[in-house]
């Protein structure tokens, strides 16, 4: 193995360890965590380095950055799209993924319904909530979408696994406990409103910071980068993507 691969297999081990340690904590086993890899910031080595140690689930940000991406890696991946998703950009972005975690609008969703059936296929989403209220972040207000959840329960194209969240930016990953709390009470209220099979069972929430927290309050989903590329410098690698 070369340095960055031996760094990278470092820093997946470590995580991994602080996962089942959450988990221990939480009363939860480890596979009910799953780690989205977050390489926004990766080389091309370094994602094939995640790949060749097991980490299939790979987020990316930007819509268009996961489209290039994807056409330059052959190996086996499952992409989730994390960041903001723009109507226009759905209909390349559907082929390709497996989950959005970034659907934050009623519209977004009835286009995504829409193209799906289109295309003869059943997406998986998650629904953005902004539980924080924080004006420049995405996603719907906890009682938008409640009043709203009718359009989402008449959707019949489109799978609704859970629902996403990031908390405020904060040194004190303690900060963002009431916020991932918030969302495991939200999607219980929803699924009380639900039909038997519209569950929820993904919560996406935590990151680097605050992964540790969002584990102990439900999540199933953990979206991680700087924790995975630590010790790792841009321009190592022969090629970037």
């Amino acid at each position: 193995m070369t340095t960055t691969e031996n760094q990278i297999a470092e820093n997946y081990c470590s995580l991994l360890q602080q996962i089942e340690s959450a988990c221990d904590r939480a009363g939860r086993t480890p596979s009910t965590v799953k780690l989205v890899a977050v390489t926004k910031y990766a080389e091309l080595q370094w994602v094939r380095a995640l790949l060749a140690l097991g980490v299939p689930n790979l987020g990316e940000s930007r819509p268009q950055q996961l489209i290039d991406r994807a056409a330059k890696i052959s190996e086996p991946v499952n992409w989730h799209l994390i960041g903001h998703l723009q109507r226009n950009k759905a209909r390349r972005i559907l082929p390709l993924v497996t989950l959005i975690h970034s659907v934050d609008t009623f519209r977004l969703l009835a286009t995504i319904e829409r193209l799906a059936q289109e295309l003869g296929r059943r997406s998986s989403v998650l629904l953005e909530i902004n539980v924080s209220g924080e004006l420049q972040k995405h996603g719907f207000a906890p009682d938008e979408l409640l009043d709203g959840w009718q359009q989402v329960v008449s959707c019949r194209h489109v799978e609704i696994k859970g629902l996403m969240t990031m908390a405020p930016l904060s040194e004190h990953p303690e900060d963002a406990r009431p916020v991932f709390r918030e969302l495991r009470r939200l999607r219980d209220q929803l699924v009380a409103l639900s039909p038997p099979s519209l569950t929820l069972p993904e919560l996406s929430m935590g990151m680097s910071r605050d992964f540790k927290v969002a584990i102990e309050e439900g999540a199933t989903l953990v979206r991680i980068g700087s924790n995975l590329l630590t010790g790792l410098h841009a321009g190592e690698a022969d090629e970037v993507i």
